[in-house]
């Protein structure tokens, strides 16, 4: 593409994961933390070349690396009530 002054790289890599609707990864990210997004850690096994990289899917590297357990779970309201009761 020849674009070579680094804050134009920075806006179209802003951009870029706007329109695929994942995180920015932070550099100061506490490992205690939960894994981020299953799209983004995707992506950036999907960054490589090779044969291997290119015949790699979505779901083969959810399985893979172990983030299934880290996909958001929604509950209703009743049941974070349930859960987490409030004492008086």
């Amino acid at each position: 593409m020849g674009i070579t002054d680094f804050e134009d790289m920075k806006v179209i890599s802003q951009h870029t994961r706007e329109l695929l609707g994942i995180e920015e990864p932070l550099f100061t990210r506490s490992i205690s933390l939960p894994y981020r997004d299953n799209i983004g850690l995707f992506l950036e096994q999907k960054c490589h070349s090779g044969v291997k990289s290119d015949s790699l899917t979505l779901s083969e590297c959810v399985q893979a690396v172990g983030l299934q357990d880290y996909a958001p779970e929604t509950t209703t309201p009743e049941e974070d009530a349930a859960l987490y009761p409030v004492e008086p």
